[in-house]
């Protein structure tokens, strides 16, 4: 089983090249926004829903690890000065580690002015529901920046399966190759 981790603040591709990856190899694509949306409805952005959607995320890994399946796809943000992110990420590392599984790090970088582009997208606002509101979606992608730390520092993370890419100037579909030519997926 492989188990793809595809992080990066938010609007930088995560999704889209995990499309992108998902067509071009046999992995599924399980993208955060999955478990986000299906909660907002009922209870906004509240601990709760953080707590649920964590929940549903690593019981949704832990099945898939488990299965037939060749191997999973998941985007995340990942907030670098946040403690409980880096369990977070550890714990579902875990569960594909324990039973033997591979996983590799994507890490995506891109400069502001292509993600408040990307942020417009309409695959995007297709799979996003709660991005459709663009003025609030905006102001959530830059005031972010100003609390967390959503790109990691030079060789903070030092697993082996590890790659970072600048996107700015590059297509999903660019990227999903060099990530698949990178770790023969």
């Amino acid at each position: 089983m492989k188990f793809v981790l595809i992080f990066g603040p938010q609007a930088v591709g995560k999704m889209t090249v995990g499309h992108e990856l998902e067509n071009i190899t046999e992995l599924k694509l399980f993208h955060n926004h999955v478990t986000i949306e299906m909660l907002h409805p009922y209870f906004g952005f509240s601990p709760e829903s953080w707590r649920l959607s964590n929940l549903f995320r690593t019981e949704i890994l832990e099945v898939s690890s488990s299965s037939e399946m060749y191997g999973m796809i998941f985007t995340y943000v990942w907030a670098f000065n946040i403690q409980s992110d880096w369990d977070f990420v550890n714990k579902i590392c875990q569960i594909f580690e324990s039973k033997g599984g591979d996983v590799y790090f994507i890490e995506l970088e891109a400069d502001l002015d292509t993600r408040l582009v990307r942020n417009h997208t309409p695959h995007r606002l297709e799979h996003k529901p709660t991005k459709r509101n663009l003025k609030q979606s905006e102001h959530d992608l830059k005031s972010s920046m100003d609390e967390y730390r959503l790109n990691s520092f030079e060789n903070e993370i030092t697993r082996e399966n590890y790659i970072r890419i600048n996107n700015t100037s590059l297509t999903a579909a660019q990227v999903a190759e060099m990530i698949k030519k990178q770790f023969f997926l």
